[in-house]
């Protein structure tokens, strides 16, 4: 059986479906960088201090603002409680003790940040942080040759991982790029990363446009398995095998913008933007397909049907979730802590959306049943009122949950329990 949600003008309407998705919408012409439109208009402020919202299951909530950041894309924490964030326009910023501090962190790889949506991207801390000062970066390198795809502006890059020393001051140390993709990127080729339980990177490389995610002789449209000096992993399921990447763990992906290691079960959960519906949660396991541009629930933005119209193929693999229309998922985590007992084993999903074929942003709480899949009626929907592009969501070691708001006037918000009244 697979599972999708459905959403109609902003409300989530989880659907059990037994042959396939939701009938796709009627035609519509497809509004250029329509994820986008409007992500520094909304309809309400950010609040400027602490504020209650509910969500829509009725759980209330205390959100923090920290402000001050421009289009914040990634977090991560550090064993103290202090908060990384990347800036696509390529800085790298530090929150200590809950405030921003004014100064950039100096010494982040030079980003080419004039091709679409290229920049600074995801942030992680090693798991050996304390003995090692390691952090690591994905930006987008400038390539020295050759046009971008299409012909797109702002040149070619490639998506690479880089690694620094970071003692905690205002710059980075040592840095160098452990691993520099393939991928020959003229549009928005995200990047992920998280450690696996193992002490492994798993790294995604979008690749929206052609059929690179089907070629296993190149990086782009795959989820990549690294070592932590990126090398590649003995064990990864293609090493040795002709006309693969060794480094590739799975492939099919289209364009994965969230990424999330479970910290009890050791899954791989995978946020990844269809083109017109189609948006999907995956759990992305070692030698696996999904599918892109082969099979998807989803159809291109002038309403034509994805490669031959399937939507499901043997050998391929079907996604967790899927959303249609698409809401423009983003971060993701299943919530692990303990401030929030009604949230646990909750996942949360951010949403970009907005533009006519598009959901509404906000921040998705969804509900899974015993069995592990979502409850019907089952998508509770958080930050509707704010109209804000929720980049990224991450629990911290506090057991609160954070997430970014991607803007010019951008801010990281802190989720925090409502104590009940007596």
């Amino acid at each position: 059986m697979t599972l999708g949600l459905t959403m109609a003008f902003g409300t989530a309407l989880p659907v059990a479906q037994q042959s396939g998705p939701t009938t796709p919408e009627s035609p519509v012409s497809f509004p250029g960088r329509a994820a986008s439109r409007g992500a520094d208009t909304p309809a309400v402020p950010l609040p400027d201090g602490p504020q209650i919202f509910t969500d829509s299951g009725g759980q209330p909530f205390r959100v923090v603002p920290i402000t001050g950041l421009a289009h914040p894309w990634a977090l991560a924490f550090l064993p103290h409680g202090d908060i990384l964030v990347t800036e696509l326009g390529g800085r790298l910023r530090i929150i200590r003790d809950g405030v921003l501090d004014p100064r950039p962190i100096s010494g982040v790889p030079q980003a080419n940040v004039r091709a679409w949506r290229a920049g600074v991207m995801d942030v992680a801390v090693h798991p050996q942080y304390a003995d090692n000062r390691f952090i690591y970066l994905t930006y987008s390198k400038t390539l020295s040759e050759g046009p971008a795809a299409g012909g797109a502006p702002g040149g070619a890059t490639t998506v690479t991982l880089a690694r620094a020393r970071f003692e905690g001051g205002a710059a980075l140390a040592d840095v160098e790029d452990v691993f520099v993709s393939d991928a020959r990127c003229g549009t928005a080729c995200a990047s992920r990363i998280a450690f696996a339980r193992d002490g492994t990177i798993i790294m995604t490389i979008g690749m929206p446009r052609g059929d690179q995610p089907q070629n296993p002789a190149t990086h782009g449209g795959k989820v990549l398995r690294l070592n932590d000096d990126g090398t590649v992993p003995r064990d990864n399921p293609f090493v040795g095998r002709s006309g693969y990447r060794p480094e590739i763990y799975a492939l099919g992906i289209r364009n994965a913008v969230g990424l999330f290691v479970h910290p009890e079960t050791g899954e791989i959960w995978e946020t990844e933007h269809g083109p017109m519906g189609g948006d999907e949660i995956n759990i992305i396991r070692p030698g696996r397909n999904y599918g892109w541009p082969v099979i998807s629930y989803g159809r291109g933005y002038v309403n034509q049907p994805i490669g031959s119209g399937e939507r499901q193929r043997d050998g391929m693999e079907e996604p967790f979730l899927f959303w249609s229309p698409s809401p423009a998922v983003s971060g993701i985590a299943v919530y692990t802590g303990d401030r929030f007992p009604a949230w646990q084993g909750n996942v949360f999903v951010g949403a970009m959306g907005a533009g006519s074929h598009l959901g509404a942003r906000q921040l998705h709480r969804i509900v899974l049943n015993r069995a592990g899949f979502p409850q019907r009626a089952g998508n509770w929907t958080m930050l509707h009122e704010l109209k804000r592009r929720i980049r990224d969501v991450k629990q911290g070691p506090d057991g609160l949950l954070y997430v970014t708001v991607d803007a010019t006037e951008g801010a990281v918000l802190r989720l925090e329990p409502v104590e009940a009244s007596h």
